[in-house]
């Protein structure tokens, strides 16, 4: 006989969890798949939310297209899941031209992924249990919470600040309270502290003696401290905001770790989808230099966050070639301060409060819900930052929502500025009508 039961209930917990998440986490995919063009798709959405950089791809496309010429061993297993010998002895010379490690990165320091989310992904895999934590601060790269937690069932543990500068020592007190208190409700270890350096979404490098500080709190109770540094070389000069002084990238690899932490507890991610402006290329990396374990587990998983031979070869002619990714590296970041200084300007002219300072990665943190409470003086005191998302949404404009952010303030939102100014004005365009 047929069985009755609710479909939902043939499926694991596991399953069902992320079929909820899937509800909640629908509208950016829809927006992909119906992307504004002025020519083919006027009435499409003009999505300044999801963080990919446009300004270089004729660019990087104009590289590859000339030099792809696919061996035939990169149509096999070719050297296992952890990367080629090729790439990783070329992605190793590449960091240790770019991220000044304070000991020299090697081939066998790095685990290749495909993409830097399984990155993420596979290290909360190995450095928790079901249930034990991962510090990580507010406001924080949304995704981060199901890289962290979904599959696997680490416990993400925001971390606020309230008025704390979350880039300062003050902030360090604030990881360690959030830590103490997840210890005594729930009886579990916090097992990790993830950082987003540059921040995604403030668009801050945290200063190295913070750095430092974070470092000593992790050896203090024994966390492993991983620094996602994929937008490492995203950085540029900011000449709109005079007030602000902001700071220079460092590396967490830079940093001599001697009497700070034990070196088999620190860990750096990277990859090619922002500095490279390349999220379709799939390529990420893990670079532990000293932690011989978890190597060896990621052995027995790789398996399942192979990157492609198809962007091995792509990626390892690139790091190959000094003199281009030098050049890319520069003319992009000029196309970043030069965006971000349209982008800002044209916000103080719409009268739009966001937060000054950045100096790294794709973004500004805008508050509409302030202005829109200015426009909507009834709407005062009321949450305003569901009915600001929504008001874009029908104008067909997409920005990433500070809620699902972990933003401590409602009305914030995320607004990528790494496109073409025409696309950008189009954008400005529709967010004002939405907030009139």
């Amino acid at each position: 006989m047929a069985s009755t039961t609710p479909q939902a209930t043939a499926m694991s917990k596991r399953a069902q969890n992320a079929i909820d998440a899937a509800g909640k986490n629908s509208v950016m995919w829809d927006v992909m798949r119906d992307v504004w063009c002025e020519t083919t798709n006027p009435g499409g959405y003009v999505n300044v939310g999801v963080a990919e950089n446009s300004l270089m791809h004729d660019t990087l496309l104009e590289y590859l297209n000339r030099k792809l010429e696919l061996p035939a061993k990169y149509l096999t297993y070719n050297d296992g899941g952890s990367g080629s010998a090729r790439l990783r002895n070329a992605m190793s010379a590449f960091i240790n031209r770019h991220f000044h490690p304070a000991v020299p990165v090697e081939a066998d320091h790095l685990v290749v992924t495909n993409g830097v989310s399984p990155a993420i992904e596979h290290v909360a895999w190995a450095f928790t249990d079901p249930g034990e934590g991962i510090l990580l601060g507010r406001p924080f790269y949304g995704t981060f919470v199901p890289d962290l937690s979904l599959r696997f069932g680490a416990s993400v543990v925001q971390v606020a600040f309230d008025d704390c500068d979350p880039f300062s020592l003050d902030a360090v007190d604030k990881y360690e309270q959030a830590m103490l208190k997840f210890h005594v409700e729930t009886g579990r270890k916090v097992k990790a502290l993830m950082l987003c350096h540059p921040h995604n979404p403030l668009g801050r490098c945290y200063p190295r003696h913070v750095l430092v500080a974070l470092m000593k709190l992790c050896q203090k109770y024994q966390m492993h401290f991983i620094s996602d540094e994929i937008y490492a070389l995203s950085v540029w000069k900011n000449t709109v905001d005079q007030t602000a002084s902001p700071v220079a990238f460092e590396s967490a690899l830079s940093v001599d770790l001697a009497g700070i932490i034990d070196s088999n507890l620190v860990h750096v991610l990277w990859g090619m989808s922002k500095d490279f402006g390349a999220n379709g290329l799939r390529l990420g990396v893990i670079i532990s230099q000293f932690n011989r374990d978890m190597h060896v587990a990621m052995g027995g998983v790789s398996l399942y966050s192979y990157t492609s031979g198809t962007a091995d070869h792509l990626a390892s002619l690139m790091f190959e070639d000094a003199e281009f990714t030098d050049k890319y590296i520069a003319e992009n970041q000029e196309k970043l301060s030069t965006t971000y200084t349209y982008a800002a300007r044209r916000l103080k002219e719409l009268g739009i409060e966001y937060a000054p300072g950045c100096n790294a990665a794709f973004f500004l943190w805008v508050n509409l819900g302030k202005r829109f409470v200015e426009l909507h003086p009834e709407e005062k005191g009321s949450e305003v930052g569901d009915k600001v998302m929504q008001r874009l949404l029908q104008k067909k404009v997409f920005l990433a929502s500070g809620a699902l952010f972990g933003s401590e303030r409602d009305g914030w939102f995320r607004v990528v500025f790494t496109h073409p100014v025409e696309f950008l004005e189009t954008a400005f365009g529709r967010i004002v009508a939405a907030l009139e």
